[in-house]
Formats: structure tokens, C-alpha cells, sequence
């Protein structure tokens, strides 16, 4: 949207000003006050749950007076931060400040379950910072104000809690390219579903999570590597990260832009699955930069994010409602999520004219209905049910250590087989030194000539197994390379929710280099 276009809205062939001077028209009032002197009565921003029933499988996560900081990039090449920090240890000056930016300015929300609630924002707006905040998984150098309140049910939580009924859909996929859409799963359920599940039990959950998913016509194809191995297409791969997910059913699902490198169809798809998980009572909050019309119908709930601050919470209905009231209304015919992405935004060449509306438009909602709603929520969620008690007394790994090591031991071996460039490698190599060294010793007989020939084709053998020990350095390589892959994918997946510690990874190497070394040990059989 250009400059005059952002200053004037062509709506029913009249021009409505959304610039700062429009919001002006209040006098100061907030949007309450301004839709009660405009004879508006309707009861908008009730933030009430869909269900008044809370129990330990249905959670109402809230946060309150949300507050983070991250540190400002210094300049300079690294090597002059390497020194900087150096100098500050040798001459004990540890306590530097360290100039830090205010990402998220007192932020509150609640998300309830049977919910989607969807948060948006332009880029830089503090979408993906929130969901990192309320998930426990900040960065390094990503300060929370110790004010910050984070409640499940009206219960205080900390990052093992919060993670251990938490499943957190990161924006960028990672598979193992060469396993099934199937075989994945079966991995997921092996490692990550509670030990006394047995293993007809984890099979029939992974049947089940395909068919809720749509994923039955490829469940049976490659999930393939981009640029190189064809496998699914990236709606797939959204539904499959999806449903290792859902294998734990967990009741409070937290996606980073699901949709993103989608096409409208697909993530049409991909939001139908979220709402559809919804429905079943889990509360689902999704971050998106800017959804179609039909996406936005999808949405229970919307949480615009401005500069690091709530511009609004509530339905998409109440949405129009509070925008019309502040001197933005939404032209006919036109997409309101476009609409309000472009009047949060910071347009280039007018920054203090554009976060001046920003401000004005997060300050009257901060005043209005909708945030003191909330906090008599946050007050009445301290009274609910809680969690469960006995998931409070600490958490034990779902798998034991034996279990992950058979676990990841099976899909090793799978992914080593199943890689096409290294199997067609290993396979063409091994035949042709087995044919090259047939053919020169060919026809051989029992003479004393014959005998001292085929003891050299003995020593040939034997030192082609002596240099393969002698460079072994290439086959620990290949490990390592191998093993860095598999972890980050185990890592990913098993770390977040607090089922990997460092004695488990120990479980992934010992698979990898049992795997590799029992391939090597079958090449120099079939040589």
C-alpha cells in the first residue's frame, strides 16, 4: 500500500482516513468509550472459554505482562567481539551492561481450548518472539522479565511443564529424506510414547494419526530430500510434522508459521488440519504472516502483534468492529487480515508517523473492554481446577534407554540402506573389485603354481581389509557425518520434550557406528 493509499481507504466509494491524524477523532477516548458514545451496544471482546469445564486434558493457557529483551548487535568483525570479551574477563569486567532491546512490551493473551487462535502481525511485529516466549524456548541472549506471569489452567508453570504438554511445530522441516512418511512415525511413536504402551498399541496410534491427518496415499512414500531425492510435497510435509505431534496427543499445540512456502491451497489444508485438531478440544495457536480470506473465516480467535504490542484480541467479527470505532474501517471487498497487516505496518520513509498509529491504536485497546476482561480472566483462572497433581511430582523419560537405542538402531540401519547415492556407491564398488580380482585369479588350478597364486589373492584380500583399517579416519568421517545428520533430527524432536539428555544421544552414535561398521563389514565379506 502507497503513501496515499495509506493514508485513504476507499470504501463504498467514500474515503475513510486510517492515518494518525483519523484515529485523532476520538479526542482521546478509548474504544469503548468511543463505541458507547456512538450508540453501539453490542458486547464485544468477551474472552469467555468456549467451555466452562477445565480439566487436566483440555488447558487454558494465559500469559500476563509478558516482557522480553534481547541484546543489541555490537559492531565489528568477530574476532574484535572474541577480544572485547576476553578484555572484559582479564580485567574482571563482567558487569558491563549490555545494551538490550525491548522486543515484547507487556503482552497478555489467553488461549483456550477448542480454539485457534491465530497471531498475526507484519514482519518484526513479535510474532515468532511470542511464541518462543510462551513455548519456554527463547535463545540465548533473550532476557523474560521475572514479572511475566504464564499460567495452564490457572496453574504457574515452569519450562519442564510446559514442555512436557507442549508440542511446538517449528517453521522449517527436518526429516531423514530416505525413511517413509510410515516409517517416520513408527520411530516418533517408538521413542517419544510412554513405555508401558505396547508395541500393537503405538502401531494402531500411527494408523490412526494417518488417517485424521488425510496422510493414507502417502504413507508408503519417501518423504525425499529437496534437490535430490523426490518424496512428499510440502503440504505433506507440513501434515506429517503435524502428526508426529499428534502421536502423544498432546492438548496445546504452538506452530510457527505453518503455512509458510505454501501455495493457497495448501495451506488451506494445512490450517483445515489445525482447526480440525481444534475441534477435538486442544488448544492450537499458530503464528501467520498473511492468510487468505478463506483462512482468516478459520480462525476462532486473532491476536494482532504492532512493534513488540497487542493491537487486538478477539474474534475476527469484534476485529472489524474495534478497527471501524478507531477511524480504520475495513474497505468492502477486501481482505481484513491485508487490511490490518498494512495498518500496523511501518511504512518505510514515515516510521514516527506509523508507529504513532501503532501506538494509538495498542493504547486503545489496552484501555478498552477487551484487556480489562482479561485480567479479571487471569484472576478467575487462579481459582480453576489446575493441573493434574500427579504429572506435577517430576517427569521420566517415556522410553528407556534400551528402547531409544532399538529405536533409533532400526531407523539407522533403514536410512543407511535406503540412501540411494551411497547404496549405488557401495554396490557398484564391491562388484567390481569382486569381478576385477575374479577374473585375474580365474581358472586356477591345484599346482604348486596355482596354490601360490591363490595365496596372493589371500594377501589381496587381506590387505584390502588392512587398508581399510589403516584409513579408517574415512569411516569414522562417514560416522560422524552420518551421526551429525540423524542427531538433529533426534535432537530436534526428543530434546524439546524433555525425552533426550546427553547419556540418550549416546544411543544415536552407538546405533550409527554399529550400522556403518556392520556395512562395512558386509562389503568386505561380499570382496
Amino acid at each position: 500500500m502507497g503513501q496515499e493509499d495509506q493514508e485513504v481507504l476507499i470504501r463504498g466509494g467514500k474515503a475513510t482516513s486510517t492515518s494518525a491524524e483519523s484515529l485523532d477523532n476520538n479526542n482521546g477516548q478509548s474504544y469503548e468509550q468511543s463505541s458507547i458514545n456512538q450508540g453501539f451496544s453490542k458486547n464485544y471482546g468477551t474472552l469467555s472459554p468456549p467451555s466452562p469445564t477445565l480439566t487436566a486434558d483440555n488447558l487454558t493457557y494465559s500469559w500476563y505482562n509478558l516482557d522480553v529483551f534481547g541484546a543489541v548487535h555490537q559492531p565489528g568483525t568477530g574476532w574484535k567481539q572474541l577480544l572485547n570479551r576476553v578484555k572484559g574477563v582479564l580485567c574482571n569486567e563482567r558487569h558491563i551492561p549490555v545494551p538490550r532491546k525491548h522486543l515484547l512490551k507487556n503482552v497478555s493473551g489467553v488461549a483456550y481450548p477448542g480454539e485457534l487462535l491465530a497471531v498475526m502481525g507484519s514482519s518484526g511485529a513479535g510474532k515468532t518472539t511470542l511464541l518462543n516466549a510462551i513455548a519456554f524456548r527463547s535463545s540465548k541472549g533473550v532476557q523474560i522479565s521475572p514479572s511475566t506471569v504464564r499460567l495452564l489452567n490457572g496453574h504457574p508453570i515452569d519450562a519442564k511443564e510446559m514442555q512436557a504438554r507442549c508440542a511446538y511445530v517449528q517453521q522449517d522441516d527436518l526429516f531423514i529424506g530416505s525413511l517413509t512418511a510410515r516409517e517416520h512415525l513408527i520411530f516418533q511413536a517408538m521413542v517419544r510414547m510412554p513405555r508401558h504402551t505396547t508395541k500393537k498399541q503405538k502401531i494402531q496410534r500411527v494408523d490412526q494419526v494417518i488417517q485424521d491427518l488425510s496422510l493414507g496415499k502417502c504413507q508408503n512414500t519417501l518423504i525425499g530430500v529437496p534437490g535430490r531425492v523426490k518424496g512428499l510435497s510440502g503440504g505433506e510435509r507440513k501434515r506429517l510434522a503435524f502428526a508426529s505431534e499428534a502421536l502423544t496427543d498432546p492438548p496445546l499445540l504452538i506452530c510457527d508459521e505453518p503455512t509458510s512456502g505454501l501455495d493457497s491451497f495448501m495451506a488451506h489444508s494445512v490450517v483445515q488440519v489445525l482447526k480440525k485438531l481444534s475441534q477435538k478440544g486442544k488448544t492450537v495457536i499458530l503464528t501467520i504472516h498473511q492468510p487468505s480470506s478463506e483462512l482468516f473465516e478459520l480462525f476462532d480467535k486473532i491476536l494482532l502483534m504492532a512493534e513488540g504490542r497487542v493491537a487486538f484480541l478477539g474474534t475476527p467479527g469484534e476485529a472489524v468492529d474495534f478497527f471501524s470505532y478507531i477511524g480504520a474501517q475495513c474497505p468492502n471487498n477486501y481482505n481484513p487480515a491485508d487490511f490490518y497487516v498494512q495498518v500496523l505496518a511501518v511504512v518505510p520513509g514515515r516510521e514516527a508517523e506509523s508507529r504513532d498509529r501503532i501506538a494509538k491504536i495498542c493504547d486503545n485497546f489496552a484501555v478498552g473492554k477487551v484487556s480489562r476482561e482479561m485480567e479479571q480472566n487471569f484472576q478467575k483462572l487462579e481459582k480453576s481446577n489446575g493441573l493434574n497433581k500427579e504429572d506435577e511430582n517430576g517427569f521420566t523419560y517415556k522410553a528407556s534407554w534400551f528402547m531409544q537405542f532399538r529405536a533409533v538402531l532400526w531407523r539407522s540401519w533403514l536410512s543407511v540402506l535406503k540412501e540411494p547415492l551411497l547404496v549405488k556407491v557401495r554396490l557398484f564398488q564391491t562388484t567390481m573389485v569382486a569381478v576385477l580380482i575374479g577374473l585375474i585369479f580365474l581358472g586356477q588350478q591345484l599346482t604348486q603354481v596355482g596354490v601360490m597364486n591363490i595365496n596372493g589373492a589371500i594377501f589381496l584380500f587381506l590387505t584390502n581389509m588392512t587398508f581399510q583399517n589403516a584409513f579408517a579416519t574415512i569411516t569414522v568421517s562417514y560416522i560422524l557425518h552420518i551421526f551429525a545428520q540423524l542427531n538433529i533430527v533426534f535432537y530436534r524432536f526428543l530434546h524439546p520434550n524433555c525425552l533426550y539428555s546427553y547419556v540418550r544421544r549416546a544411543a544415536d552414535f552407538i546405533a550409527v557406528t554399529l550400522t556403518s561398521s556392520g556395512k562395512q563389514l558386509l562389503n568386505c565379506h561380499s570382496s
